[in-house]
């Protein structure tokens, strides 16, 4: 399945609206999860000052000198998944607000007081809105220690125009630059021209009319520009690849591959090198099965030594209201397991309950 058809796609929705929703039952039931505001311990507390406990009871654990047993400890990790993960981003921004008209709290900065590591960012990642979470991931993958181009190439290379306008917009409003000057200051080179060519949005032309005689010029040129000379001009692939539609491009693959006698990405991948190598077979990648791309992303993110936490949570918090249901069933085909058995081997506790939860059950 290419690229632009997912967006479209409600098979593929793994965390979809809760049926009979009210955020106000939500928001309280996160309110008693979280240590230290529970309205449980709350009134134990209350309890306990009304009485004097025999002092063979007593303990320093207890704040009030009894036993620690008595009192709730810490935060119900397990009643903020089972709300979390099982709304929707748009119900979740309800609950927020909830939240803070009942208790006077931000929802997202409380879960970060209360929780830690890789599961804080998780939960807090399914706070954000959508573009909003992509818009600071990009942030993050620019202004960070050291440019991480694989997350700008990721997202630069996988999503709609009207979807990268609108991460745009974000970006601008949350941290009052232009992304585009940002990526500009950031790169250089050819690296730096297919990102900014692909953060304008023109491959989104979705009709099916494919012109026979522009695919296979456009073609002839790859093959000139690349395996014909001595030499790479970068810049007509680059064009190519970033200004055609998505279904001439899978038509130019065709013809290229007669002609070279090799598949496109074999030519890049002996063309190229780095980070442009990395972006020109994204580009080809997502252009011939959207799903795959993810799934590999995914796969890769689990497997050898460590595990890629902030490209398996993004993509699974990104992916889960649009076609994770269906880059699940590319991914048991292409690896042979399935996604749930991968995190399951790869994560754990509290950030492994709340992964499984999202990716949801076994195709």
């Amino acid at each position: 399945m290419a690229w632009w058809k997912a967006w479209i796609e409600q098979e593929g929705v793994t965390v979809k609206s809760s049926s009979h929703f009210n955020p106000d039952p939500d928001a309280e039931t996160l309110y008693k999860a979280m240590k230290g505001i529970g309205v449980g311990s709350q009134l134990l507390s209350h309890q306990a000052a009304a009485f004097t406990f025999p002092s063979s009871t007593l303990t320093s654990a207890s704040p009030w000198g009894g036993h620690s047993r008595c009192i709730p400890a810490g935060t119900n990790e397990q009643a903020i998944i089972d709300v979390l993960t099982k709304r929707s981003n748009a119900q979740r921004q309800q609950i927020a607000k909830s939240f803070k008209a009942q208790f006077g709290k931000d929802l997202t900065e409380t879960l970060k007081s209360e929780l830690s590591g890789k599961f804080e960012r998780l939960i807090v990642a399914l706070m954000y809105l959508p573009y909003r979470y992509e818009a600071k991931e990009l942030h993050d993958a620019i202004k960070g220690l050291g440019t991480k181009e694989g997350v700008i190439i990721e997202i630069l290379a996988s999503r709609t125009k009207n979807q990268l306008q609108e991460i745009m917009k974000a970006y601008e409003e949350d941290y009052g630059s232009s992304l585009e000057e940002d990526i500009q200051a950031d790169t250089s080179g050819y690296l730096e021209r297919i990102l900014v060519c692909l953060l304008q949005g023109s491959r989104d032309d979705v009709s099916s009319f494919v012109d026979p005689g522009l695919a296979l010029q456009d073609a002839q040129d790859l093959y000139a520009a690349g395996e014909k000379i001595c030499g790479t001009d970068d810049m007509k692939f680059i064009t190519i690849l970033c200004t055609r539609s998505a279904t001439h491009l899978l038509r130019v693959f065709e013809e290229y591959e007669k002609i070279a006698n090799k598949s496109i990405e074999d030519s890049i991948k002996s063309e190229t090198h780095g980070s442009l190598e990395e972006a020109m077979l994204t580009v080809v990648k997502c252009t011939r099965n959207l799903h795959s791309y993810f799934a590999e992303r995914l796969y890769y993110a689990m497997k050898g030594a460590g595990t890629h936490d902030g490209t398996l949570i993004r993509n699974i918090v990104s992916r889960s209201e649009i076609d994770l249901n269906l880059i699940k069933c590319h991914f048991k085909k292409m690896y042979g397991k399935t996604l749930s058995s991968m995190i399951m081997e790869d994560t754990s506790g509290d950030y492994k309950n709340a992964l499984l939860s999202l990716v949801g059950s076994d195709p």
